[in-house]
């Protein structure tokens, strides 16, 4: 099975069928945890991959070896990677952290229900705000509502997007639990979120979105293996056998001082798709197994790291400075409010990659500012940094930040 070439992500408000979709598509159901389970909603990023496919005798697009519609053999296109991020509020900074690895995305947008919701603006400003410019917008839900319904919400839909970078994007009605026109959604997502050119020339270098100690209770030491990192690579390639290196890695005390320490270590085994493979490129989500304590991996402790080639990665950064891009107006809210400019002394949250810290500012003049960071980052000039500021209790998107 070959590699994810693209990552898909699958975004919009809560309850309005995202990861029923990826399930549509992919046939894979990607909220797995137990309190995503019992709440109905996913709170982590769920992944899940799949084939694109277009019948070599109908013409129709599928994820399938055979024709769902008229039974005949497909072409295979690509193999893509759906990022499924959640919609609630209170998890905007998870979605935020997502939107680093994403090349594209689908905007999930129920026609039972009044266009925009809150976080259906709040998800399309985070897109523009990382860079993320290609996107599919999926109508859903088309069969709970009548046919004229469903056209009041797709002109709701349009006028929604003409003012935002999303104006000429394509609106595809479907149902994802009846599986209507979901063809129609994967030739539009062929049409309008190619693959990205990939520089494979580079030291390796990965974003880390997840990382899990995979050894069971009770097993015995002889057969425990090490911590496993899961990503997405934004260049270069990773081997088995190679030295990789994950920044800034963990926190060490020493004589009253604290200091991050790089942690070091070899590629054991590479994952792709579910499948084992030798070498891992661009595109796709992968799972890293190192030769690290497992301790140092569990429960997503190395989520913000970057990975790869020792002597390759960015300088591990614990104050930031930013040209700093604010938003006209805090989106996310049921009546918008104005963005202030920012003030010296007051904190927020900043996501940087797939890292997420917490910061306070200590020189705020126009448009460029000083941010003390809690938590270092590691990330090179130029990069983005979203920005996110304290409103009715809740951390809301109010611009970017670019490191100088």
């Amino acid at each position: 099975m070959p590699q994810a070439v693209v990552n898909i992500g699958m975004i919009g408000h809560v309850d309005h069928g995202k990861t029923t979709l990826v399930e549509a598509i992919s046939g894979a159901w990607t909220d797995v945890h137990s309190e995503e389970i019992r709440r109905g909603i996913s709170i982590r990023l769920g992944y899940a991959d799949t084939s694109f496919a277009r019948c070599r005798e109908c013409g129709r697009y599928s994820a399938k070896e055979k024709c769902p519609y008229c039974g005949a053999a497909t072409e295979f296109l690509r193999r893509v990677s759906f990022v499924d991020a959640p919609g609630h509020e209170m998890l905007m900074a998870t979605m935020i952290s997502g939107a680093a690895i994403m090349d594209g995305a689908v905007l999930v947008i129920a026609a039972n229900e009044f266009c925009p919701q809150p976080q259906t603006k709040e998800h399309l400003m985070a897109l523009d705000v990382i860079g993320v410019r290609n996107i599919v917008v999926a109508q859903n839900k088309i069969g709970l509502v009548s046919r004229e319904k469903v056209m009041e919400n797709y002109e709701q839909i349009k006028e929604f997007l003409s003012g935002t970078s999303a104006a000429d994007v394509p609106v595809i009605p479907i149902s994802a639990i009846h599986r209507a026109n979901i063809d129609g959604l994967i030739q539009a997502i062929e049409a309008h979120i190619p693959t990205p050119k990939r520089d494979l020339s580079k030291p390796a270098r990965m974003h880390v979105a997840r990382s899990f100690d995979v050894n069971r209770p009770g097993i015995k030491p002889k057969k425990l293996v090490g911590g496993v990192l899961g990503g997405s690579l934004l260049r270069g390639k990773l081997r088995e056998g190679e030295k990789i290196e994950t920044r800034p890695g963990i926190q060490v005390s020493r004589e009253g001082r604290t200091t991050w320490q790089h942690l070091e270590s070899n590629i054991v085994s590479l994952h792709a798709g579910g499948s084992r493979v030798k070498e891992a490129v661009p595109g796709g989500l992968i799972g890293v197994g190192t030769g690290l304590d497992p301790s140092l991996t569990k429960g997503d402790s190395l989520v913000g790291s970057v990975m790869g080639a020792p002597g390759g990665l960015p300088d591990v950064l614990e104050t930031l400075e930013l040209e700093v891009h604010l938003m006209k107006r805090v989106v996310g809210l049921p009546k918008e409010l104005e963005v202030k400019p920012l003030v010296t002394g007051e904190p927020l949250m900043l996501n940087v990659g797939t890292a997420m810290t917490v910061g306070a500012i200590t020189s705020a003049r126009g448009d460029r500012a000083t941010i003390k960071l809690k938590l270092p980052v590691c990330a090179d000039q130029g990069f983005r940094a979203a920005l996110s500021r304290r409103v009715a209790g809740r951390w809301r998107l109010i611009g970017y930040g670019v490191i100088s």
